[in-house]
């Protein structure tokens, strides 16, 4: 019979320079700028990725370079869940608006659990931020589980 999740049992080793989506809704982006404004120095030794508007802004507020993915509802959340999955991303910054139904819900409740899923650690408010980017890992290598996509696979396909 095969398992309902895969084990955990893959180790992956998140880098000392760290990959960084900063996600915001537009009732949080201002709210996300003066976040990235305070911790400018330290999103400096990090590869910063964005979706839409949010990127755009948060390069010219810091003037630092943030790789621009679409807008959130043009697919832009699943772009940032694809680079979890491929673990082409180590910390989610995504300030989302608890007020402010979107229309593409289904994408943001895909994404963290993909984030939950590929044990990305993920802030979605200034304070859980301020705690992930002081954290004495940002800048050191971690190590931690993952799952095991490829004997979970198996296992249910009987390979």
């Amino acid at each position: 019979m095969s398992e309902p999740r895969p084990r955990r049992s893959v180790r992956r080793t998140l880098p000392e320079r760290k990959r960084i989506a900063l996600i915001a809704h537009d009732g949080k982006k201002e709210e996300l700028l003066e976040w990235a404004t305070r911790w400018r120095e330290t999103l400096t030794d990090h590869d910063l990725i964005g979706t839409g508007t949010t990127a755009r802004r948060v390069a010219d507020t810091l003037a630092l370079p943030v790789t621009g993915l679409m807008s959130g509802p043009l697919g832009g959340d699943q772009q940032i869940g694809a680079l979890i999955t491929e673990q082409k991303l180590d910390l989610l910054v995504f300030f989302w608006d608890p007020f402010a139904p979107q229309p593409h819900d289904p994408d943001v409740k895909a994404l963290l659990r993909l984030a939950a899923l590929w044990n990305i650690p993920v802030a979605c408010n200034a304070a859980s931020a301020d705690f992930l980017i002081s954290s004495p890992w940002l800048t050191r290598s971690y190590e931690m589980t993952i799952p095991d996509a490829g004997a979970w696979i198996a296992s249910r396909t009987g390979e």
